[in-house]
């Protein structure tokens, strides 16, 4: 009987500790990223203001890509508790960096949310070549906002 009951209290206190911990930290529904995709966070600059479209001067399309060669920024697009701009950087055709200029980061949990989403939005969008990225869970509004912001960027780079 005593094993019973305390078998039942360490289970219980097992899965109480197992939802406190998966409300605090997110879940990616991505492989995680690559050193290199975790620096465009730590140099992403903090700025409010709304930069005009970038686009670099003589972009042009490698014979048989869906994108002209240059750097081209994305529209700012709202995630709940900020926004998110991204720049994408197009080289022989293919999408080879992706940085965040802008992404929320008012909040300690913001902070957090975006240091572990961000880089796996990167990630992703390079591997895929488009903005087919999975949502990350716990960042749904960034990823979403990342989408939109990437998807501008790329519709200025499309042949």
């Amino acid at each position: 009987m005593k094993k019973t009951i305390v078998s039942a209290i360490i289970i219980g206190i097992f899965v109480l500790y197992c939802f406190l911990h998966t409300q605090a930290n997110p879940v990616a529904i991505v492989p995680a990223a690559t050193p290199a995709t975790r620096s465009s966070l730590s140099s992403a600059p903090t700025s409010t203001s709304t930069p005009a479209p970038d686009t670099t001067p003589g972009a042009t399309s490698t014979s048989g890509s869906p994108y002209k060669d240059g750097t081209y920024t994305g529209s700012l697009a709202d995630a709940q508790w900020g926004t998110v701009q991204i720049q994408a950087v197009i080289q022989n055709g293919k999408i080879t960096n992706v940085q965040f200029l802008q992404y929320p980061n008012e909040r300690n949990r913001s902070i957090e949310i975006n240091r572990y989403a961000d880089p796996q939005l990167v990630s992703e969008a390079i591997q895929a070549q488009s903005t087919k990225v999975d949502i990350v869970s716990g960042a749904t509004d960034t990823s979403e906002a990342f989408i939109q912001s990437l998807s501008n960027a790329l519709s200025q780079a499309q042949v």
